[in-house]
């Protein structure tokens, strides 16, 4: 149960992931703690207690006790590691008098050092203390103990230690540098791999709920896993029989007299927590919930017993997968686990796969048996109660098995966290997704970006910026992992048709164009080439017509010569078989002739009978739409991986400290948010170097005719409300030569009015070219920054996720087709104050999470560089989000 009270933040308390990959929670201590802390002391050893106390101390004392367990929340703050009811580490902190410097202490129980535990806590008892105003940590420690000053140097903060008396006094800054968060983040990644790997290469494994009866999942899944050949013991657990298979069955998990790392539960729901208490009592490392019965069903009982059991195997350390699962996969022969009810089937291969829906999952899996697509492993994730994709990339960017990543998707648990490990392990391996159950539009706004960021443009975003492969259909993700996984990357888009027939061949070439590759120009050399060796063929140039009678040589000679081209970067073979010659044949002589060249070949084969032929190196594809569409997207996921990582840039001229002073003040008259006037908007804007046209709001003449003069030049006078409508303002603004004409446009807007009138006046401004900037928050995503060219009207916009690097800023305003040009020459704005000006809004909102919406309508171009005319913006109320600082699980 949670020990959450009203003087310490609820986010204090997280479930986290050890070093080795099981799990312990982390909460505050309390003054109820003083028995599970002297239980902690008793079992410390000598050695531990001297290191802690630099002197022996076998038992606390009564005031030991009270001063280590009744703490303040603020000057004094202790974290407690806890797995199931024991209390196996402590971190704390006590605030120097008078200072912003603190020290940290820490003592961890012998059994569970070794496990990461010290630098975990420490991470957690360093946000705390920031948040408490914190800055410093001074921790004293034996020389000896090199545990603990490991933990110290291993944490990335820049340390300095010195050697007093004996003792090694360590002082630290705990802001999050970019060294600490590197380190963190490189734990972080090690961890839950080891977590994964727990699940997925287990030692031994138990059925609970294997059953005696063919047909039922507890059955099919024991038989599956016998069959496959699964490297360890399986034991069957059955209430009542005795034996299960010809297997001996034993009522209980407690009862299996080995131990056990992986059970599979196949029990009605409502015995799934009582089966999973026996795991715990057992030390089971994990746990496959294939049951059905939980938060899938939307009702509160379900989502309340999804969560209670979750947490209990959390803090039990075990990790969890599903429930309503099908279950998991791993061919390297050194485990061979099909625990599935697909059967031992599944063929070895590269590919990691994970399924969101568990009998889509199972249905792909013997998809892809059938196109001989091998996994490495399969993940059926169910309802993700806690494992989910992240922690899935995290073990597969290292695993040795895996070369591509295949995920089916419907919701993310931490968006935040997969744009970070996604765009990590993509550098390293493709990663091809489906995302089902697209999201409707959103709900009527009064913000031009919030009602432009409709349907599915975050998933979007977030999948173009981080490198993932993104298709529409089951059978794409299949075509684009088939190029991916047999055949190397494309080094570009430069496409050679290889055909026996003229009319396939053009079909194929308008494929390619379609999905955005280029017809390769042939060489003369090339052709002629090709002329001596296939001298039947009727067509030499792109593409290449060899004539119906061409043999498999006649295919096999040709693919070489054209792939030999320095002009060409990948070929696709489209063949329509005639009489004489066997479609086997032809499929052998292209993998040999692209197994040879290492640049990308796909093979179409049409109207042939029977299975297409696929020799395994090569992706044979039954339409050249699809050959050209999967070599399309390996050609982008090429791209992206040899694009700069990117970084986000140091910006001049911004005060974070300013607009969070500004922001407050206004939540604090509006706690439940507000739509800021335009002057608290341009001042806003101006803390982060956003620049606003000046403005004023007027009720006389008087006030017009002087404000107009105090701005020198040409002006406009537009209502004040219809200043506030963005998509209708700009569209009403008259260039005013002066203060006579600014004061009697006022009057005949007051004279249409007939009633009190409130009107702004603005400088006029040249508007040659004109650009849309806003910001949106997703509440998933985050917040999503858009880019448009043109007025409200027009629909040239693209979006982006945040945090914005060089990289992602200058692909935004490619792909907003805003008009800027790449220098000042002749253009009212350039590519490089359009880039600036998307950085500040990242930045931002980055620092201002309050901002939940933002319009700058429209941006123009100035002397020195480009303004909003209108600037609004809505805050909101934002609670922190500490999971995306923190190790910590969902």
């Amino acid at each position: 149960m949670a020990l959450t009270g009203a003087r310490f933040p609820a986010h204090w308390e997280a479930d986290v992931v050890a070093a080795d990959g099981g799990t312990v929670h982390l909460r505050p201590i309390t003054a109820g703690d003083a028995d599970a802390l002297v239980a902690l002391h008793n079992r410390l050893s000598d050695r531990t207690i001297h290191f802690r106390f630099f002197s022996p101390r076998p038992r606390l004392s009564a005031r030991d006790i009270e001063r280590f367990t009744v703490v303040d929340h603020d000057d004094r703050v202790a974290l407690v590691a806890q797995l199931g009811d024991d209390m196996i580490a402590v971190a704390r902190y006590d605030r120097i008098p008078g200072s912003d410097d603190a020290e940290v202490a820490f003592v961890v129980e012998d059994l569970h050092q070794g496990r990461g535990l010290g630098t975990i806590m420490l991470e957690h008892l360093a946000a705390a203390a920031r948040e408490r105003g914190i800055s410093r940590f001074v921790a004293e420690t034996l020389p000896d103990n090199r545990r603990m000053i490991g933990v110290f140097r291993d944490a990335g903060w820049e340390a300095t230690s010195r050697l007093e008396d004996g003792i090694v006094r360590v002082e630290f800054p705990i802001d999050p540098t970019p060294g600490a968060l590197a380190a963190q983040q490189e734990r972080e990644q090690r961890s839950e791999a080891r977590s994964m790997r727990r699940l997925l290469a287990p030692r031994s494994i138990a059925v609970i709920g294997a059953s005696r009866t063919p047909g039922t999942i507890g059955h099919e899944l024991f038989r599956s896993l016998l069959d496959g050949g699964f490297a360890g013991p399986v034991y069957p657990v059955h209430r009542h029989a005795a034996h299960v298979g010809s297997v001996r069955a034993y009522a209980s998990v407690v009862d299996v007299p080995d131990d056990v790392d992986l059970a599979v539960v196949v029990v009605p729901a409502a015995s799934v927590r009582r089966v999973v208490e026996e795991c715990a009592e057992k030390r089971v490392r994990g746990v496959v919930v294939v049951s059905a019965g939980f938060g899938e069903l939307g009702d509160d009982d379900g989502v309340e017993a999804e969560r209670g059991l979750v947490t209990f195997a959390r803090r039990h350390g075990m990790r969890v997968i599903g429930p309503s699962s099908m279950g998991v996969v791993n061919t390297d022969p050194e485990v061979s686990m099909h625990a599935t009810i697909a059967g031992a089937g599944t063929l070895e291969g590269r590919v990691g796969f994970l399924s969101q829906s568990g009998a889509l999952g199972i249905a792909i899996l013997e998809w892809a048996s059938g196109l001989g697509l091998g996994v490495s492993t399969f993940v059926s994730v169910g309802n993700k109660a806690d494992v989910s994709g992240n922690d899935l990339l995290q073990y597969w960017e290292d695993d040795d098995h895996t070369d591509v990543v295949l995920l089916y998707l419907e919701s993310f648990g931490n968006p935040r966290k997969f744009a970070r490990v996604a765009r990590r392990v993509s550098r390293v391996k493709p990663i091809v997704a489906v995302k089902g159950g697209r999201r409707p539009g959103r709900a009527a706004t009064s913000s031009l970006t919030a009602a432009a960021a409709s349907a599915d443009v975050a998933v979007d975003a977030l999948f173009r910026q981080t490198g993932v492969v993104r298709v529409d259909t089951l059978e794409q993700l299949f075509d684009v992992a088939s190029v991916l996984a047999r055949q190397p990357l494309p080094a570009g888009r430069r496409v050679a048709l290889l055909t026996s027939s003229g009319g396939p061949g053009l079909l194929a070439a308008d494929a390619c164009e379609g999905a955005g590759l280029q017809l390769a120009s042939l060489a003369a050399a090339t052709r002629g080439a090709l002329s001596a060796a296939v001298p039947g063929a009727t067509n030499l140039r792109n593409p290449v017509d060899m004539a119906s009678w061409a043999s498999a040589d006649d295919y096999g000679r040709a693919l070489e010569l054209v792939l030999a081209d320095d002009d060409v970067d990948v070929a696709i073979v489209v063949f329509t078989p005639p009489l004489r010659v066997a479609a086997d044949d032809v499929a052998a002589a292209v993998a040999a002739a692209g197994r040879a060249s290492g640049k990308p070949v796909v093979a179409n084969f049409l109207a042939v009978r029977g299975d297409v032929p696929a020799p395994p190196s090569i992706p044979v594809f039954r339409s050249p739409e699809a050959a050209a569409l999967a070599l399309a997207r390996a050609a982008d996921y090429a791209d992206w991986r040899r694009r700069p990582e990117g970084r986000v840039p140091d910006l001049t001229g911004v005060d974070v400290a300013a607009a969070r002073l500004l922001v407050e003040a206004a939540l604090n008259e509006q706690p439940d948010g507000t739509w800021l006037s335009e002057e608290a908007s341009a001042h806003l804007l101006a803390h982060v170097g956003l620049p606003v046209l000046s403005t004023t709001t007027v009720v006389s003449r008087d006030e017009a005719m002087a404000a107009a003069a105090a701005l020198d030049g040409p002006v406009v006078v537009i209502p004040a409300a219809v200043a506030e409508q963005l998509d209708v303002a700009t569209a009403s603004e008259v260039p005013l030569p002066g203060p006579d004409a600014a004061g009697e446009a006022f009057d005949r807007l007051v004279a249409a009015s007939g009633e009190p009138f409130a009107a702004v006046v603005r400088p006029a401004v040249a508007r040659e070219t004109d650009l849309v900037l806003g910001v949106v928050q997703d509440p998933t995503f985050g917040p999503l920054v858009m880019l448009g060219s043109g007025s409200s009207t027009v629909t040239s916009r693209a979006f982006r996720v945040t945090p914005l690097t060089d990289v992602d800023v200058t692909e935004l305003v490619d792909a907003s087709a805003a008009s800027v040009v790449e220098s000042t020459a002749g253009s009212p704005i350039t590519r490089a104050v359009v880039e600036d000006l998307l950085l500040r809004v990242g930045r931002l909102v980055d620092e201002v999470p309050e901002l939940s919406e933002m319009d700058l309508v429209p941006v123009l171009a100035t002397g020195s560089g480009a303004l909003a005319v209108h600037g609004r913006l809505r805050l909101s109320p934002w609670s922190p989000r500490p999971e995306l600082a923190l190790r910590r699980m969902r």
